[in-house]
């Protein structure tokens, strides 16, 4: 396989690994354990889980921005 190739196609499953972990950490926390959700009144465990949220979400974009903007190595 060409070297290009493989480096795009490790930073498709790099992105898309990294994304779909990040989907999953944040709904089981917030969904399975109840933290999305505001019910009678806003909790500790809700305030964390949305600030986690929301930091999270800054790395990983940070992280997809940064895997991409590097060039794609030759070899040559």
């Amino acid at each position: 396989m060409e070297p290009e190739v493989r480096e795009f196609l490790k930073r498709v499953s790099m992105s898309l690994g990294i994304g779909l972990f990040w989907m999953i950490l944040n709904s089981t926390f917030g969904i399975m354990f109840d933290f999305a959700f505001i019910h009678d009144s806003v909790t500790v465990g809700n305030i964390v889980f949305y600030i986690w949220f929301i930091a999270s979400f800054a790395f990983l974009l940070w992280f997809i921005v940064r895997l991409w903007k590097k060039p794609i190595n030759t070899g040559g």
